[in-house]
């Protein structure tokens, strides 16, 4: 029988369709002032898609890279998604009527899709109404997001799609932090620590 950690009382038992916002004491360069989306968090782990830093690559520049034909893009930024598999591309997008060779639905207004197939529709001007491409993700193993949050490294809330496709990536970390009333440029680095 497998052991399972306990859910904290402070933490809902799945972060999955969350934000984690980091806290300005992370001293990481893989994380620092971003803003990650948990696409999956269960017993196994946790998976996020950084959707604040911008690689300063567009997505006409992915798709010449991938030798796909395409059409005038819009110069619409790739972002880097995190450093476990990097060179590897995932979508995150509404749902839609095509079916994408991976895709895995988030919720029902959210879709994540590893598959070069919506990379040749987003080519085509055939996109999903709203998308974001990343480079990589972040992953957890099992039990260490849990860790990282009660280590205070991290805030959650839930997510939101107007953040996350409207908003400047400069400032979606701000934006996510005032959903909790939250002003993050007033907290400290040292935040945190007695």
């Amino acid at each position: 029988m497998a052991s399972s950690t306990p859910a904290s009382p402070y933490l809902p038992s799945s972060l999955q369709d969350h934000f984690l916002l980091s806290m300005p004491h992370l001293n990481d360069t893989n994380f620092d002032h971003t803003l990650t989306y948990i696409c999956e968090h269960n017993e196994y782990g946790a998976m996020g898609i950084v959707i604040n830093r911008p690689m300063g690559l567009i997505i006409s520049d992915l798709l010449q890279h991938l030798e796909l034909d395409y059409d005038a893009v819009e110069k619409l930024p790739v972002y880097a998604g995190g450093p476990v598999k990097n060179d590897r591309g995932f979508i995150l997008h509404n749902p839609t009527e095509k079916a994408w060779d991976s895709s895995y639905n988030i919720t029902d207004q959210l879709s994540l899709t590893t598959s070069v197939d919506i990379l040749r529709e987003i080519g085509q001007n055939r996109a999903p109404e709203q998308f974001l491409v990343a480079l990589g993700y972040a992953g957890w193993g099992v039990g260490q997001l849990e860790q990282e949050m009660s280590d205070n490294v991290w805030l959650s809330c839930p997510a939101n799609l107007d953040i996350m496709f409207h908003t400047p990536a400069e400032e979606r970390l701000q934006a996510a932090a005032a959903t909790l009333g939250i002003n993050l440029n007033l907290l400290t680095s040292q935040s945190g620590h007695a």
